[in-house]
Formats: structure tokens, sequence, C-alpha cells
């Protein structure tokens, strides 16, 4: 029978029992993936350190798609999209890796079926239950002030995931293996936009030397290890944030000499707050809209 709108062909592509939303027939990230814990590794600490993870791609990406209809072009609109949708698959990812060994006991079970934990963990937490660095939290500002910001977050994030696909976690190194291409994808595509945004005209130069300048500050907390972080570093499964310290300076101290703009003297170090669940009014206001519909219907099968 010829189906009389979209929404009954959905239906029937998923069995005919009501459910075509976004998510409906989605399986398990992890299926058929050993997620045994490596040796000497603690679950606590590694379900921690891929919340730290997934939780800057799962509030980045959001952040990102609040330019779709007021990107300056429409191409601009889709690329952006897309860099989200990657940020959403590595999340994805990494909170499925944090649930398959139990973190915070999220995996929630409903009169209308188990929520998968990466479900749980993205819908279901406080504020003060995110991992996220302040990079990612704080508001997009303008488009200049979002492309320095995204260069500044794919350029570390990048470093990160090309020193763990030697990680003692294979699924770990696995999901680093993957995500490594979309980052230098993401990274590139954001300092094409910072040199001709910065070296373009007067008003392009003011608006990318302003968003360098507020951007510049909220690196101070990405390079200084965690309790967590030091422990797995040693474990031979995480990646020492300092140890990328170089690589991301001189990469972004590169774009901005060829775009012509000042570079602000790097900030101090200081303790990652946000990795320990301390961040400011503008994550409660995101994962608002981020979670909203979740929690008016925990019980919806999606």
């Amino acid at each position: 029978m010829h189906e009389e709108t979209v929404y009954d062909a959905l239906d029937q592509a998923h069995g005919g029992e009501g459910h075509w939303a976004f998510g409906t027939g989605f399986d398990d990230p992890l299926a058929g993936v050993d997620t045994t814990v490596p040796d000497g590794v603690d679950p606590a600490d590694l379900g921690t350190y891929c919340l730290m993870l997934g939780d800057d791609a799962l509030v980045l990406a959001p952040r990102l798609t609040r330019w779709v209809t007021r990107a300056p072009e429409l191409e601009e609109e889709v690329a952006l999209a897309n860099v989200a949708l990657d940020l959403l698959g590595q999340a994805r990812l990494l909170l499925a890796r944090a649930g398959s060994v139990g973190v915070l006991g999220r995996s929630r079970t409903l009169a209308g079926g188990t929520i998968p934990d990466e479900d749980a963990l993205a819908y279901f937490r406080d504020p003060d239950e995110f991992r996220c660095a302040a990079l990612v939290v704080a508001p997009n500002g303008d488009f200049a002030q979002t492309l320095v910001r995204l260069l500044a977050a794919a350029t570390w994030r990048l470093a990160l995931f090309s020193r763990l696909r030697d990680s003692r976690d294979p699924v770990l190194a696995a999901i680093a293996a993957k995500g490594v291409n979309e980052l230098a994808y993401h990274r590139d595509h954001a300092g094409r936009w910072v040199l001709r945004l910065g070296d373009g005209t007067a008003e392009s130069h003011r608006r990318a030397q302003a968003g360098v300048d507020a951007v510049w500050p909220l690196l101070a907390d990405l390079f200084t290890a965690t309790d967590v972080e030091a422990r797995l570093t040693a474990a031979g499964v995480a990646v020492d944030p300092a140890t990328v310290r170089d690589e991301v300076r001189a990469v972004l101290d590169e774009v901005l000499t060829r775009a012509t703009l000042r570079l602000p003297d790097w900030p101090a170090d200081v303790a990652p707050s946000g990795r320990l669940g301390r961040h400011g009014p503008e994550l409660p206001a995101l994962l608002g809209d981020l979670q909203g519909l979740a929690r008016a219907h925990p019980e919806a099968t999606w």
C-alpha cells in the first residue's frame, strides 16, 4: 500500500510501530567490540577520562549547530553542521565506552525500555557531572570568534587523539584513530577561515582579533592534568595534556601570524576546573536546550 505521508513511510521503514524519530533502529556503537578493561587500569578512571573527551565533543557540537541558518554562506552552514555531526559521533563512541565500564551507573531502565548508556549519559546528567573544558562551554560570540575557538579546540583535540592511537585501551585507540582524520579537517577548515578573516578587510581583521582575544584566556586549563589523567598516563592509556602544549602553540602561532593577527600572551596554566565539574552559568543554559525533550518525556522511544 502506498503511504499517505513521509511520516507513514518512515514509520513503515521502522516496522510500523509508530516510532520514526531520530535514533530509531540505531545499534549499540560498541556491539561486537571487546570492551575488557586493560590490566592494571581502574575502570572508574577510564570511564571518567572518556567522559572528559566525550563531553568536550558533546558540548561543542550544539554550539556549532547554532550557526545553521545564520552563517555568512550556505556552504559554511553545511560545513559547520558536518563538523558538529563528526563531534557527535565521537561523543557517542566515547560515552558508550564510559558506559561500558559502568561509569556513574547511568544506564536507565524505564517502562518504555532501557535507555542506552550513551543516551543516559548525554541526557540525564546534571551540569556538575559534565567534565568538559571551559574552551568548549564558552558562548559562540560572533562568527570570527566561533572559528577561532574551533581552530583552538580542533588543534588541541587533534594533538591528543594523534597520541591516543597508541593507548593501551584498544577501544579508546580505535576511537582516536577514527577521529584523527575528522579533526584534521576541522582544524584546517577553521584555519582557512581565520586566515581569510584576519588578512581580509579592516572589519574582518578587527573581529578576528577580538575573537582571538576572547578565546585565548580559555586555553589556560587545557594543559594541566587531573589526577585521573595522571594515573591513566602512567598506565599507558591516556595522554598527559602538557605534552601537546608545544605542538598546539606552534600551530596556533603560525596561523595567527600568517593571518596578520597579534599574538596574545599565552595564559599561565591553571587547574582544570571544568574537568572536575565546576562550570559557569553557560553550561546549564546549553544543557537545558540539549536535554529538555528527553527529560520532558523520559520514557519515550526514539
